[in-house]
């Protein structure tokens, strides 16, 4: 049952975070009011949308998680269904806080990446610059000779 939660999980953060984040589904959110309306806000929180998306899921993979010892079957059935849906929310909201961090991880990397690299490339120009100088040569990168 562990790995049907986390599994379930794992898809319910995948969706729901394609749901409130993604561009594919801005046309939804703003029609729905963007962050500014009641339902509009229930579709742009990955983590209000990531219980929607529960609630479809558990019943239709039946990962029902949480055994409920209440008396009378549909009051059973549907405090199991809620439940374990809540649950499968929660698992969610730590893989998302994960994925969030990982990403956020490589944005980090990438834009570290590209000041190393707008850095080198500053550098190499200086160095050109000054070769072009000490040899006495016009300047190499187009510019008007300003030398006197």
């Amino acid at each position: 049952m562990f790995w049907k939660v986390l599994s379930v999980s794992l898809v319910v953060m995948g969706l729901s975070h394609t749901i409130a984040r993604e561009r594919l589904f801005a046309p939804l959110r703003r029609a729905l009011g963007g962050r500014e309306t009641w339902l509009g806000y229930l579709v742009s929180c990955p983590y209000c949308v990531s219980h929607w998306v529960a609630f479809l899921l558990v019943p239709l993979t039946g990962t029902y998680a949480v055994d409920v010892a209440a008396n009378g079957e549909p009051l059973r059935w549907v405090l199991r269904w809620f439940l374990s849906s809540v649950l499968i929310t929660a698992v969610a909201a730590f893989l998302r806080v994960a994925f969030y961090f990982v990403d956020e991880t490589q944005g980090l990397v990438r834009r570290q990446q590209r000041t190393v690299e707008e850095q080198t490339e500053a550098v190499r120009a200086a160095r050109a610059r000054l070769s072009d100088d000490a040899a006495g040569g016009p300047p190499k990168d187009g510019s008007p000779d300003t030398r006197h």
